[in-house]
């Protein structure tokens, strides 16, 4: 007979042996994410139940890649346009899947939004300051600090220091100025010696436009827009 009752942590494991088969990549970095998205939380000393859908959320926050093609999740290049909006269906994807279990209910919206932007100009539905909730907010730190210290195939990734600053020089635009205030308090704890993995890398850091992808795909950019460059959430 089968148990009434499934563990949330051995749910996790499972997510993350599906995420490993599929692109390894993508398992190593929701496990940093994890962590350092964790650390901001507890800084910011939200509650234990916060903190654990800070944590869960965390893991989860890529599966919707599984519903990304191979072609478009391992291009070693430019995206266009149409790629781009590929990618950005993946926080779609995750939310489909996790709420289909009513235990993840939250967890779903959490993952649904962690590629909204502060300023407005995220996905899927662009929306704007304190109405992304605080746990995707957070977790759009720790992504986008990961995706832009980690080597991948096609380019090397920037140093702790320079991706910090990165993350400082655009909070109230991509990201939640309240959070930067937490993560530069903890980025010195992060560790980012593990993430080199691509030791014959020999491409320089591509740029924020070609890494992470965080504008709405096919928004029309304003006059009042060009001003706060693209930066943009964890690799795409």
């Amino acid at each position: 007979m089968l148990p009434g009752t499934v563990d949330l942590h051995e749910l996790v494991d499972i997510v993350n042996t599906i995420l490993d088969a599929r692109d390894p990549y993508t398992l190593e970095h929701s496990l940093r994410v994890a962590e350092y998205a964790e650390k901001i939380a507890a800084d910011m000393r939200l509650d234990p139940c916060a903190r654990q859908r800070v944590h869960i959320a965390a893991h989860f926050h890529d599966i919707g890649k599984i519903g990304v093609p191979d072609a478009v999740l391992n291009k070693p290049g430019r995206l266009t346009e149409e790629d781009r909006r590929a990618i950005q269906t993946h926080p779609r994807f995750g939310y489909n899947i996790l709420r289909r279990l009513p235990a993840l209910a939250v967890i779903s919206e959490i993952v649904l939004y962690h590629h909204e932007r502060f300023d407005g100009l995220g996905y899927p539905d662009g929306l704007r300051g304190e109405r992304i909730p605080l746990e995707s907010r957070i977790i759009a730190v720790a992504d986008a600090f990961d995706a832009m210290t980690s080597d991948r195939p096609y380019r090397c990734g920037m140093s702790a220091e320079a991706a910090a600053g990165e993350i400082r020089r655009h909070a109230g635009g991509q990201f939640c100025p309240l959070v930067v205030r937490h993560f530069n308090r903890v980025v010195h704890r992060f560790d980012v010696s593990a993430q080199g993995v691509f030791p014959s890398c020999h491409f320089a850091f591509a740029g924020h436009e070609d890494l992470m992808h965080s504008k709405m795909a096919g928004r029309k950019i304003s006059g009042q827009d060009r001003p706060e460059p693209a930066l943009s959430g964890g690799t795409m």
